[in-house]
């Protein structure tokens, strides 16, 4: 089995600091952020930006400026995330992917959020990934129902994506798929040969689904994007989050990649 890949998702699109004090909203912010992620064990930095006002950003700027800032300073893996909630047009999305870096997210479907439709059309779907093939980045296939993963598939069949692919399983969202052991087996059982593939638990979800992957074998996604509890009542960092996970693991018997030891299990070009 292979070591665990933690990916840490310290801002996201939605939690505020009135929230959580926790949560890293400026450039200085997440650099430092991530560089504390780094040394509590995860090897994959996922990128969101704010603006002024804690709101998502679709700025290309502001991306890159977070990947400048950390030049230097980290190994870990640099993950753009090209999703829609800051802009959902294509342009937007696509600019993002200058920042050049090893990595960036590619949801390959539509979904119902809670409040509104977050729409990704076949043709953008494809655009992007094309770039990101054009680019040399590596797409991690961002996953809320059974569906994504094919279509993640297909991208390949069309020669859009390279194998071996990534997916990311997004469970327990409201109007995606359900958090539950099953529906995680099944949907690790829907991957083409030699994927490898990373839980993304929502809220409370976080911990089961991860303690679960690290137990068959994928990877795990924590951070404030994804849960602002440590438990019940008790507001958590990133980098507490982090260590929970990686701690699990070696209990477990199952030691923790360094970000050198994930582009080789992801197979990324070595730094």
């Amino acid at each position: 089995m292979d070591k665990l890949i933690i990916t840490a998702a310290p801002t996201g699109s939605m939690p505020r600091k009135e929230k959580t004090p926790h949560v890293p909203v400026t450039a200085d912010e997440i650099t430092e952020n991530a560089l504390r992620c780094e040394d509590a064990g995860a090897s994959i930095l996922h990128i969101h930006v704010r603006d002024e006002n804690q709101n998502p950003s679709d700025d290309p700027q502001k991306f890159r400026e977070v990947v400048d800032k950390l030049a230097g300073r980290t190994n870990l893996i640099l993950q753009i995330s090209t999703g829609g909630r800051a802009g959902v047009g294509l342009d937007s999305r696509i600019k993002r992917l200058a920042a050049h870096t090893e990595m960036a997210s590619l949801t390959t479907g539509s979904v119902n959020f809670p409040n509104s439709a977050y729409i990704n059309e076949p043709s953008l779907v494809e655009d992007l990934a094309r770039e990101m093939l054009r680019l040399g980045i590596k797409p991690e296939m961002e996953c809320f129902d059974l569906s994504m993963i094919n279509n993640g598939i297909l991208l390949q069949q069309a020669g859009l994506a390279k194998a071996p692919l990534h997916f990311n399983f997004v469970l327990g969202l409201k109007g995606a798929i359900p958090a539950s052991i099953e529906n995680l087996v099944h949907m690790r059982s829907c991957l083409p040969a030699g994927a490898t593939w990373t839980v993304s638990g929502m809220g409370a979800n976080q911990l089961v689904m991860g303690a679960h992957a690290i137990i068959m074998g994928g990877h795990v996604r924590v951070g404030l994007e994804d849960n602002i509890y440590y438990r019940k009542g008790e507001l958590a960092s990133n980098q507490q989050l982090i260590e929970r996970m990686a701690r699990l693991a070696r209990e477990m018997g199952r030691e923790v990649a360094s970000p050198d030891e994930a582009r080789k299990i992801l197979s990324l070009s070595a730094k």
